[in-house]
């Protein structure tokens, strides 16, 4: 009997496989002949908070993203889901949560812990797309054995396997100096685009739109940024965009008041003692931001010229946002409204130009949004939830609260956090537990107001009068750490 099961279970096991094998060809035969499917213009870029002319902000020069806002939808409340690099874009990437995952440092590879998992740019090849990768998509890491992840792409990916502070100009001849005090690595060379990294990202992303536009294929290409990352590095002539004297700096450059410590990182900054080296850091930082919006323009512009705008979706976001001095802080990873939201547009060939969505929607929804649009099937169960009723109504009534987290150490570097924070952002409130990880014990936690207290300046979980939000609130982030 034990023998006569086997016989029917194996014809019946090949039987699947066959019926797999026909529904790949199926899509693959959808995409490629008769049915024309969407392109996708997938662009990343690195730790851009939400300062752009687009968002409200005059003193930034972002022409190239301002159109892009003007062409599509701009999310006004995008969130990520943990503030830092890898975990961020893994998250996004995989359509998972960095709990999921089990990534939350700088070094950990998303298939240690699920090889399998289908990645969005692999779903896209799998169905029959050209999937290529220009620049930093996934963390760059520098293993012999991660780097990037070849199974999500058609070709090799073009990417810098090393860190940020590698970025040096490169040029034939003698490099201009630097006009800059050079502090942490700030730099102003009268360099040409290309000198840096960026400027070279542009000009291969540009020849992969002609090679796909030769393609008879539907492209996913994704192509990664890496400013305004530090160090602040871009040529003279974008610092020249600005003058110093009139740069906004910020003016809570102070912890918020009764701020739990594992709120903090030990990325302190004393703005108030340094007033010209904060306020060359924000010009650095707003040269590094008209850099990139003129490289990605110079894509924007291709993809038109090329006359592929009209087929072609582009989602353009940053994997999360950064502290400049606000609250005493440099760099990222913590559960600040700062370093959790992040600028995301989205512009289609079907639905309405110059929208702007109210709505709290998180990087984890890219995924879903992208499959729908597509009509391409999930390969697996998707943490996000699709934004096509935005872009439909960008009024909708969409999520009660998005989900930021961030760990302690802050850079667990492979091994499980010790603490994490996680954040949940309202419509008015945001509300930080600082938990023990393994046993969820409730070390601190944060309550920011933001109908009064925007830059959240001041903790009022301890105050008598908000005592009463706090259960709900928490009850509410328990429903998301915990689906």
């Amino acid at each position: 009997m034990k023998k006569r099961a086997l016989d029917i279970r194996f014809p019946l096991v090949r039987l699947l496989r066959v019926f797999g094998q026909l529904a790949t060809v199926v899509l693959f035969q959808a995409v490629s002949s008769g049915e024309e499917r969407h392109n996708v213009l997938f662009i990343a870029v690195d730790d851009l908070r939400v300062e752009l002319g687009c968002y409200g902000n005059a003193h930034v020069i972002s022409p190239n993203i301002d159109r892009l806002a003007e062409q599509g939808t701009l999310f006004e409340r995008a969130y990520c889901q943990q503030t830092v690099c890898n975990p961020s874009r893994a998250s996004l990437l995989t359509g998972l949560r960095p709990d999921r995952l089990g990534v939350w440092d700088l070094f950990t590879h998303f298939r240690q812990n699920l090889p399998e998992v289908v990645t969005l740019p692999q779903r896209f090849k799998q169905v029959g797309y050209h999937s290529q990768c220009v620049g930093k998509i996934f963390h760059n890491w520098r293993q012999d054995d991660w780097r990037g992840d070849r199974v999500s792409w058609s070709e090799p990916e073009f990417l810098h396997y090393a860190t940020h502070g590698a970025d040096d100009a490169q040029l034939d001849g003698v490099l201009p100096p630097n006009l800059a005090s050079g502090a942490d690595g700030i730099e102003c060379r009268d360099v040409p685009d290309e000198a840096y990294y960026d400027g070279r990202v542009a000009a291969k992303a540009v020849e992969a739109l002609r090679s796909a536009k030769k393609r008879a294929q539907p492209f996913f290409l994704a192509v990664g940024f890496w400013k305004p990352h530090t160090p602040f590095n871009a040529p003279k002539k974008y610092w020249d965009w600005y003058d110093r004297a009139t740069v906004p700096v910020p003016v809570h450059l102070d912890p918020p008041k009764s701020v739990p410590e594992l709120a903090m990182t030990r990325s302190r900054y004393d703005g108030r003692s340094k007033p010209e080296e904060l306020r060359e850091m924000h010009h650095g930082h707003l040269a590094a931001i008209s850099y990139l919006d003129t490289q990605i323009g110079k894509v924007l512009d291709e993809l038109d010229r090329l006359e592929l705008r009209d087929n072609t979706i582009i989602v353009f976001w940053s994997d999360h946002g950064l502290h400049l001095g606000e609250h005493g802080l440099t760099r990222k990873t913590t559960a600040f409204e700062l370093d959790a939201a992040v600028p995301m547009i989205i512009a289609t060939p079907e639905h309405r130009a110059g929208q702007r969505s109210p709505a709290l929607v998180e990087l984890l929804d890219v995924y879903p949004t992208l499959m729908e649009l597509c009509r391409i099937e999930a390969p697996h169960r998707l943490e996000g939830r699709s934004l096509v009723p935005l872009l439909e109504d960008p009024d909708a009534a969409f999520k009660p609260g998005v989900l930021t987290q961030t760990p302690r150490p802050n850079y667990p570097k492979g091994k499980r956090p010790e603490v994490m924070g996680y954040s949940l952002r309202t419509d008015r409130f945001r509300y930080t537990e600082w938990r023990d990880f393994d046993s969820g014990e409730l070390r601190a936690r944060e309550l920011y107001d933001h109908g009064i207290d925007s830059l959240e300046t001041v903790n009022l979980a301890p105050v008598e009068q908000y005592q009463s939000y706090l259960p709900e609130l928490a009850e509410q982030l328990e429903a998301l750490v915990r689906p």
